[in-house]
């Protein structure tokens, strides 16, 4: 009985519906062109950034803050397994709290497919 409880417990903790991910999101109050040097950086190494493309399914709302949390995600889930980590000089932070919203899901691993350099460089222009 007692093997079979500690069986279960070792189960549950393994779940991954009881364990929280980490996202990979941007500062809203860094400055537009921090914001946009993070969303060059990843989507130029391999993020997919086709959902923040203008027909992509996050491009709404189209805001430097949100296109950069979803660019930094990206590449964070991909490439955190040989490294990487939520950065981008200030930009970005970890946080437990998922970022999706209707129609736009956020990935929480590299499972999620990739497509590098599927995004046009320099998307916003900074004045």
């Amino acid at each position: 009985m007692e093997a079979a409880l500690v069986l279960v417990v070792a189960v549950l903790l393994g779940s991954s519906a009881l364990v929280a991910s980490d996202f990979c999101v941007c500062r809203s109050e860094q400055p537009t062109a921090v914001l946009q040097k993070a969303i060059d950086y990843a989507c130029g190494q391999g993020a997919d950034c086709t959902a923040i493309a203008q027909s992509g399914a996050c491009y709404s709302p189209d805001e430097v803050a949100a296109h950069c949390s979803w660019a930094a995600n990206s590449y964070f889930q991909k490439f955190r397994s040989t490294g990487a980590t939520c950065d981008f000089s200030g930009a970005a932070t970890l946080s437990t709290t998922d970022p999706s919203f209707s129609g736009c899901t956020f990935p929480s691993s590299a499972r999620y497919s990739f497509h590098p350099r599927s995004y046009v460089k320099s998307r916003y222009i900074i004045r």
